[in-house]
């Protein structure tokens, strides 16, 4: 073929892609339906001319259409990795975390239960062997991810609804694909059977299998890109190269899934990239993989669509009647997902309440598109599957899709409307209008400095500013008298806006470098969930969502195991560290915020309302210097080295900017600008590097600090060193129980402590011990304890405990004000302890 007529007929393809979002806009059609029309529309017309006898003219051009090498190898090697490894860069991995449970239930359970439908409902309406059937339902089963985003960004459906339903949708091509293999080998003449126990238990080889493969790789390469950092050209070139290895290896090499390597892939580089590489790189690199993926979704569908017509030649009336029940077998399939499984998973506290609305509306957006298409492809092409097989495979899947397509995605804005999604709550509209009041008013002030600037004509400016001012006006009363918002709906606003802000702030402290790009993820998370928490659960939401962003999860609770009981440290080192500069940014954060509550919140929903906000912000900032408090007792001199690398940080960002001014101003040229940047770069290289923090050699500082032990001499607070014990504790965890006898006393390093006993409570904090008590009077009730916030426990023995006793006099004045304040006479208390001087 010609080179000229194929780049010719390739360009034009890109032509279509421009035209084909602007025409989706103006019809108010999804852009894959526009795609797929417009790919029947080609294909249509260049079988329409190659065939007619009306002319010759566009016969080559039909002819280099029809001759694209358009294989299902194509789909799945070259465009699918792009899809899938730029769609898990744009997630929000941490948050999908949180949600794993429903996402991997809905892609494995989703897929196999449609297959089954699909499966045996065709097995009872034709005469093919239920194996076919089955691999019809595969190959029907998979939802295509970018319609499922495109859906739930149109209708704002709630952030981890979105979350759940697409990490469903970008998972279950891999359930789909290992299921077509399985049965696809079972329809192919000449080929053994395989064992259907043994086919199922490949499935935990292809997902551990690809998910190693493709961490491997991410991790060679993100090695390979931390080497090009300086060069971002190259960065890129290697994050192109990165998905394609990937799937090919764990296909061709491991034998493992491609796809659930590529996804695995880019969930390691989305986690590992924003802290190992240069800020403005990584975005460019997702800007990049952005285009390519817009590209490759593009292309996939028009060239897809091109095969229709062929695929659908021969089409039957009775092959009509088995779309249908392909249609009514899988939307089945669906629903039983949708109004089954979903409620159970939320009564079992494992997924969010997805109301009835949302659920329809996911029904009817359950498009199928070039992966449905890729795949019965790949049926017709091989030669070892029978002739009426691969043909009702064609035509059933092609049906399938176009219905989709079609008929759902084309009513799919229709279905929306009727169920009422396309209209804001009340909470929105009123956030609708502070938005509108609050910009207003900083548009006024923002005129009001540009007017005076350029000294503009005085009657002019009197007039326009009337003019605007009683928009302004009719705004602020409009976001102000909202009889049908309550006090807390309104609270509520507020947070969400004040969450906001502070994402905005994060964004911009790392764009100015003076948050490393390595907590920039963290702190944005937390954001993201001062957001949905305040959405969800108003002020209780955000406040829980506040105090999970300063507390000891899951993984530091491991790493301290670790370290405890097989002397593993670099775990809680590492982690320790990240909480010291999460504290820290945290902190650095949280002191710009009340600017913005009086300054923009008080001013839409009064006076008493910013107060309370300032309220909750002031216990944010108390929750975060108490934990900074508790890491600068256990580790002295680690937050002060981490303060330097923040102010040597400030300070190469503005001697930056100044050399930019320069540079703007004329005051130095290119080359000057050129050598004092390379400069600064390798300046601010060696201020990026995070201090080492060493977790043993301050131990002997923190008993030294300790007040209870402040009149020890040196000698024995290096005995007392080696006799006390570390322990953290996380906020509701048991420390003492009430029916358990106390063996140690517990000194509280950082954080708070309940404690209960006889039908009393007191409050503990810093500095204080308990467990005492019980141990010094024989008879005395047992108390329980636990933690009411992130707690670090010094703990020594009872024998220790006494011996110390009898040294300390600051220890027996402790224990004589804790007997006074429950009640109990403080010499029975100290009765067989020896008096010091």
């Amino acid at each position: 073929m010609d080179i000229v007529l194929i780049t010719t007929v390739i360009a034009s393809l890109f032509l279509i892609i421009g035209a084909a979002e602007p025409l989706s806009v103006r019809l108010r059609l999804p852009y894959t339906v526009i795609l797929a029309a417009l790919g029947i529309l080609i294909g249509s017309g260049a079988i329409f001319f190659l065939r007619t006898n009306l002319t010759d003219a566009l016969n080559p051009v039909a002819e280099a259409i029809l001759a694209l090498p358009i294989r299902s190898n194509v789909f799945l090697y070259v465009f699918l990795p792009t899809l899938l490894f730029q769609a898990t860069l744009g997630m929000n991995l941490r948050r999908m975390l949180d949600d794993w449970v429903p996402i991997i239930v809905l892609a494995v359970v989703a897929v196999i239960v449609a297959t089954l439908s699909v499966g045996y409902a065709l097995s009872w309406a034709t005469s093919l062997p239920l194996a076919a059937c089955l691999l019809i339902g595969a190959i029907v089963s998979t939802t295509d991810p970018s319609a499922v985003v495109s859906i739930f960004r149109s209708i704002s459906a709630p952030r981890r609804l979105s979350r759940i339903i697409e990490g469903e949708s970008l998972l279950n091509d891999a359930a789909a694909i290992a299921l077509f293999g399985l049965f696809m080998s079972f329809v192919m003449v000449g080929v053994p059977n395989p064992q259907l126990g043994g086919a199922l238990a490949q499935f935990p080889f292809l997902i551990i299998g690809g998910a190693l493969t493709g961490w491997l790789a991410a991790r060679i390469a993100a090695s390979i890109m931390a080497l090009f950092s300086s060069h971002e050209l190259a960065l890129i070139s290697v994050s192109v190269a990165l998905p394609y290895l990937a799937y090919i290896g764990a296909e061709q090499i491991v034998g493992a899934s491609g796809v659930i390597a590529v996804v695995a892939a880019g969930i390691t580089l989305n986690l590992a990239g924003p802290g190992r590489f240069p800020p403005q790189s990584w975005v460019n690199l997702r800007e990049v993989w952005d285009l390519l993926a817009h590209w490759a979704g593009a292309l996939i569908f028009i060239l897809a669509a091109l095969l229709i017509p062929r695929l659908l030649e021969g089409v039957e009336l009775s092959d009509f009647i088995l779309i249908g029940v392909v249609v009514i077998a899988a939307v089945a399939a669906r629903a039983l997902m949708l109004y089954g499984l979903l409620p159970l998973l939320s009564l079992l506290r494992v997924s969010p309440v997805v109301e009835r609305p949302y659920r329809t509306a996911i029904l009817w957006g359950g498009l199928r598109g070039a992966v449905t298409l890729a795949l019965a492809l790949a049926v017709t092409e091989s030669i070892l599957v029978p002739a009426e097989v691969k043909r009702l495979v064609g035509i059933l899947a092609t049906g399938f899709t176009l219905f989709t397509l079609l008929v759902q995605g084309s009513t799919l804005r229709l279905v929306i409307k009727w169920l009422g999604l396309d209209r804001l709550s009340p909470i929105d509209q009123a956030m609708s209008r502070q938005v509108v009041a609050v910009a207003l008013q900083t548009v006024r002030e923002n005129v009001a400095r540009t007017t005076d600037e350029y000294a503009l004509t005085r009657d002019v400016v009197r007039t326009e500013a009337k003019r605007f001012g009683s928009r302004l006006d009719e705004a602020v009363n409009n976001a102000e008298g909202s009889d049908d918002i309550l006090d807390r709906d309104r609270v509520t606003l507020g947070l969400i806006a004040l969450a906001g802000f502070e994402r905005d702030m994060i964004l911009q402290k790392v764009r100015e470098r003076t948050i490393s790009a390595r907590m920039a993820e963290q702190t944005l998370l937390d954001a993201d969930r001062l957001i949905e928490g305040a959405r969800v659960g108003g002020r209780s939401g955000y406040q829980r969502a506040a105090r999970q962003s300063v507390a000891y999860g899951r993984a530091l609770r491991s790493a301290v195991a670790l370290h405890a009981r097989f002397g593993l440290s670099s775990p809680l080192v590492r982690m320790t560290a990240d909480r010291f500069e999460r504290l820290l940014s945290q902190r650095l954060i949280l002191r710009d915020l009340d600017v913005f509550i009086d300054g923009r919140i008080r001013r839409i929903h009064g006076r008493r309302i910013a107060a309370m906000l300032r309220n909750l912000l002031s216990r944010r900032i108390e929750m975060v210097e108490t934990g900074l408090d508790g890491l600068r007792l256990q580790y002295p001199g680690y937050a002060e080295e981490l303060e330097r690398r923040f102010i040597r940080r400030t300070t190469l960002r503005l001697e930056e900017r100044e050399y930019v001014s320069m540079r703007e101003d004329g005051l130095i040229g290119e080359e000057v600008f050129t050598t004092l940047m390379q400069d600064l770069t390798k300046r601010r290289a060696a201020a990026e590097g995070r201090p080492s923090l060493d977790i043993t050699l301050k131990r002997l500082e923190l008993v030294r600090q300790f007040p209870l032990f402040a009149d020890l001499d040196d000698k024995a607070v290096r005995q007392l060193d080696r006799a006390l014990k570390f322990r953290y504790v996380s906020p509701d965890d048991i420390i003492v129980g009430k029916g358990n006898p106390t063996k140690n006393v517990f000194f509280i390093a950082s954080g708070a402590v309940k404690l209960q006993s006889a039908g009393q409570t007191w409050w503990l904090g810093r500095g204080e011990m308990f467990g005492q008590v019980s141990i010094l009077m024989k008879n005395a009730r047992r108390a329980q304890a636990h933690a009411i916030a992130p707690t670090t426990l010094l703990v020594l023995d009872i024998g220790r405990f006494r011996a110390l006793l009898n040294k300390s006099a600051a220890l027996q004045n402790a224990v004589r004000e804790s007997g006074e304040k429950r009640g109990i006479d403080p010499e029975v208390l100290l009765g067989d302890v020896k008096r010091t001087a």
